[in-house]
């Protein structure tokens, strides 16, 4: 699947992100880039706000101090289907799907999107809907599930119903929330192989990841948080040995 002739290239930067719940500071200050053409990497302990830096980038969590920059626009004060719009997609850590719609149209919903860097609303003419919908459907091997409801499929199918979803919608960026979990070896394989071939393509991948192995199968660079800060970032194998990293995440196993 590629970028339309609408979707330039697009970076996503974060530029000292903080955000606070009550008295806690779950994200302190972090800055980060996902560059395209590139596999970037978000790694670290369970609570070290990860998660959050991704709903202050997709726009459903709005940062109390930085800045979110995509494609060289400030969209820190922007809803996340405005980013949508701008080009930015995500999957969620809990698989979000709509269970009594078929496969199909769960992806269909993706393809709806409109395309562009503007950041217009708009419709998408119905046979680009039809055409994005099955290449997302056949990027993952889904086409012989398409009309069977999702709400019927396991874990690892569901998994990469979302990612066709977000696919669907032709995005510039795409944030991963640990999108090999739940798939078998064969599933994971396929992830690799269609992640490869979007940053082939010019298109930013950003994933959290709690599998060390595929980190350092996958990534180009990574990141490394630690109780809402960052600790660490630079080149896969690097930050990967590096102690305070393995202090707080583990090791390679």
């Amino acid at each position: 699947m590629s970028n339309s002739h609408d979707r330039p290239a697009a970076r996503l930067t974060a530029r000292g992100i903080v955000r606070r719940y009550g008295g806690i500071e779950a994200v302190g200050g972090v800055d980060l880039v996902a560059r395209p053409g590139r596999i970037t990497a978000l790694v670290g302990p369970n609570g070290a706000g990860k998660s959050t830096l991704f709903d202050c980038l997709a726009g459903t969590v709005r940062p109390d101090a930085g800045r979110v920059v995509l494609g060289g626009r400030d969209v820190t004060g922007l809803p996340a289907h405005r980013r949508v719009r701008l080009g930015l997609a995500r999957t969620f850590q809990q698989i979000a799907v709509f269970p009594t719609l078929s496969v199909a149209d769960n992806v269909r919903v993706g393809a709806e999107q409109p395309p562009g860097p503007s950041g217009r609303s708009g419709r998408v003419e119905a046979r680009a809907v039809a055409e994005r919908t099955a290449r997302a459907l056949r990027l993952f091997g889904l086409q012989d599930l398409a009309a069977e409801p999702a709400g019927a499929q396991p874990t690892g199918v569901l998994r990469l119903v979302e990612l066709a979803r977000a696919l669907a919608g032709e995005p510039r960026v795409l944030l991963l929330d640990e999108p090999a979990a739940g798939l078998d070896a064969a599933q994971t394989a396929r992830l690799v192989s269609v992640l490869r071939g979007l940053a082939e393509r010019g298109m930013a991948l950003l994933l959290v990841e709690h599998d060390a192995e595929l980190v350092a199968e996958l990534a180009d660079t990574v990141y490394a948080m630690a109780e809402g800060r960052m600790v660490a970032g630079g080149p896969t194998a690097a930050v990967l040995a590096d102690p305070r990293v393995t202090r707080a995440w583990g090791t390679v196993r």
